[in-house]
């Protein structure tokens, strides 16, 4: 997930540690990782602040970055509307945009993710403060006119193509709060910006918010399976993975059963996104969100999902009836096949296919094992070095982070990675990625090297060994680190573009491709070793667990797919949904029963539980289209040596080096060599689960076999 927001030679030497089963050789980075992390005392008092900023040895130190990034914020704005200006005016946005994010990004970090509540306060109140300052330039005429004047008539100043983009994007920036407008259409936008700020928050809020119903709703038989309270059961999800078809659909049924309330939220929540479109001059709220991303336009969106749907639904359709079998096996009936079976028969057939729990593969995977498996994976592909290197007193946030030195071979460093890995009390349940610093060229060629925070919440590892990760963690990491290395490798000129700061559709596929990496046997033989032991993965373990990963692909990428349509529908023309009256849960039907295998159940309204439409509002689709990418990327260039030194440098420079700095559809064309379509990205897909379907072989004696 992804939160928006030279010449030096590293060779890792060996260390020994003893274990039950004889002498092993692990590296300084593997031991680094396996090792409990300890709280060190500091001697010395002396301490450099977090992330080294010296403002921050205390939580005050947020009053003063906020007053400093407002005296150079003045300053800028001088700048840029100045008679005399020497500078590009791109230059100087950019430079007023890395003053804001600096203190921006690093207080929302520290909000979410400090210990001691007066660092996090400190932190939010700078967070606001910043954001009126925000508030306050998009209303500034005066530096709008002159970034208006320089994108329509060029600066006076000699400025590249890279320039000219980057300063569109920032008038973009602009335009999004309707200062192009009248005044009265400026105050709409404020207030409608504010009305969907307010409204998604609660239908959030609603999302998640558990069912309370009478026991006596239940039969005694499946009562156990749910949470009481009192004479009440309270049902908090789908339960997915229980065994019990009876209670996956009691739970399918009341959780998703419609309310009222969250029907009427999300309504006004899509009105109030329409409005806003067509106050800024847009035919619909989709085509507002899509404008500078790589499909562009809703109507090439749509394209591609009709193509995709229409070659997935014979493949969706065979999966479906090795689950119906599966169903048939276990319920002694032939019963239906209904939406609250599929995960469990997805999840139920891929530990089939590991003849084994994933626990039992997480000995292979300790966290040192892991991190060196990536150490070498970079190493390999772009000549580049993960070094462990000790934090300076008051550095980190918390005792257990690490600091990675991401070291070239021949360029020296390329920026720093803090890993906070473990989970603790208050932090935030979710894996994501944050930048802290972007990448930039300062002045006298010297380069702003990136800093940023991959963020897991892994076990804390024991006295008895190190912390173990389950395949699905591993996935997890390598997808995470993914995006920390598009931040490391992207050398733009402006921070504003670096990294992860570029489309949400394309920002997702240098870690989705990640993802391809950690399911390659290639890749995983490397470094899946036993903790103990180091002894590697038996074979058959490593080919069950890579074959696992692609079980019934055909219909949970329909499913993505259904998501994306009825996402773009609900941000499209209003007469798709709203013109006959119809409620949000009208228009998921029809939209199911076009673009997905199962049937609607009655009485059901899963999109008032879909969180992510406030999120990823018009830019669900982003996922499909990112793995697609991704997967077109893997099999071009990776699929025949995950390991190429040659294949990877073209990555690097064709595709990651650029961040956001050329249109995402422009680098992706250019990068591949052939145009994005809807076909193109539809065969990438295709191919992919095709090719996985005929090397996918059923176990012996399951049903998925016995069918086939």
């Amino acid at each position: 997930m992804l939160r928006r927001m030279k010449p030096i030679s590293v060779i890792l030497s060996s260390s020994r540690h003893h274990y039950r089963r004889g002498v092993t050789t692990w590296s300084p980075l593997t031991t680094a990782f396996n090792t409990r992390p300890e709280k060190r005392i500091n001697f010395t008092r002396n301490e450099v602040g977090l992330f080294g900023v010296p403002e921050l040895t205390s939580y005050e130190g947020f009053y003063a970055l906020k007053e400093k990034a407002i005296f150079k914020t003045d300053d800028l704005i001088e700048e840029a509307t100045s008679a005399t200006r020497t500078r590009k005016m791109v230059t100087i946005f950019d430079e007023l945009s890395d003053t804001l994010c600096k203190v921006a990004d690093l207080a929302e970090f520290i909000r979410l993710a400090h210990p001691v509540p007066n660092f996090c306060h400190a932190a939010e109140d700078a967070c606001i403060s910043i954001s009126g300052i925000v508030e306050k330039l998009n209303t500034h005429k005066p530096l709008y006119r002159a970034l208006k004047a320089v994108v329509e008539g060029g600066d006076r100043m000699e400025t590249t193509d890279v320039d000219k983009h980057v300063a569109s994007l920032f008038l973009f920036d602009f335009e999004q709060c309707g200062i192009h407008l009248k005044e009265s259409d400026r105050q709409r936008v404020v207030y409608l910006n504010d009305c969907i700020l307010q409204l998604g928050q609660r239908f959030m809020a609603g999302a998640v918010h558990p069912r309370s119903i009478s026991k006596n709703v239940l039969p005694e038989a499946i009562r156990h399976f749910f949470s009481a309270d009192g004479d009440n059961i309270l049902v908090s999800g789908l339960y997915a993975d229980s065994a019990n078809s009876m209670a996956r659909e009691a739970a399918y049924r009341l959780f998703l059963y419609p309310d009222a309330q969250q029907e009427h939220l999300l309504s006004e929540l899509l009105k109030a996104r329409l409005q806003l479109a067509t106050v800024c001059g847009f035919p619909t709220y989709a085509h507002r969100a899509l404008k500078a991303s790589t499909m562009e336009t809703p109507e090439m969106v749509n394209e591609f999902l009709q193509t995709l749907n229409e070659q997935l639904r014979p493949r969706a359709e065979k999966d479906f009836a090795v689950m119906r079998k599966m169903k048939a096996s276990e319920c002694g009936a032939n019963m239906p096949l209904a939406a609250w079976d599929t995960p469990y028969f997805t999840s139920s057939l891929k530990r089939t296919y590991l003849q084994a729990s994933a626990s039992e593969y997480s000995p292979y995977f300790s966290l040192g094992a892991c991190m060196e498996g990536l150490n070498l994976l970079m190493n390999s592909l772009y000549g580049i070095t993960l070094q462990n290197t000790e934090m300076a007193p008051g550095e980190s946030w918390s005792h257990d982070i690490y600091k990675l030195a991401v070291t070239h071979e021949t360029e020296g460093l390329l920026g720093y990675i803090y890993c906070d890995l473990f989970e603790r009390q208050g932090k935030p349940n979710q894996d994501c990625h944050f930048t802290i610093q972007g990448g930039k060229v300062m002045d006298g060629d010297q380069y702003q090297n990136p800093i940023v925070v991959v963020m897991l919440n892994l076990a804390q590892p024991r006295w008895s060994g190190p912390t173990l990760l389950t395949p699905s963690m591993v996935d997890n990491l390598f997808h995470e680190m993914g995006h920390a290395m598009h931040s490391m490798l992207a050398r733009t000129e402006y921070q504003h573009v670096t990294g992860t700061r570029c489309s949400t559709d394309f920002a997702e596929v240098p870690s989705v491709l990640m993802e391809y990496f950690a399911s390659d046997p290639r890749v995983l033989r490397s470094f899946a070793k036993h903790f103990q032991t180091q002894e590697p993965m038996p074979e058959a373990m490593l080919e069950r667990l890579c074959a696992s990963k692609n079980v019934f692909a055909a219909s949970e990428t329909q499913l993505q797919v259904f998501y994306s349509a009825l996402d773009q529908i609900y941000h499209g023309p209003a007469s798709k949904w709203r013109g006959n009256g119809e409620s949000t849960t009208e228009t998921l039907k029809k939209v199911q029963e076009q673009y997905y295998g199962l049937s609607y159940v009655e009485n059901t309204a899963w999109q008032l539980r879909f969180s992510h439409l406030v999120g990823y509002g018009a830019k669900y689709y982003s996922y499909l289209i990112s793995r697609a990418i991704a997967s077109w990327i893997w099999q071009t260039y990776f699929e025949r040596d995950p390991f190429s030194r040659t294949q990877g440098e073209k990555y690097r420079r064709g595709c990651l080096a650029y961040g956001g700095g050329i249109p995402s559809r422009l680098l992706v064309s250019n990068f591949l060599g052939r145009e994005v379509t809807a076909a193109n990205l539809t065969n990438s897909l295709i191919n992919e689960i095709d090719t996985f379907s005929e090397r996918l072989q059923p176990p012996p004696g399951s049903v998925a076999g016995s069918l086939r």
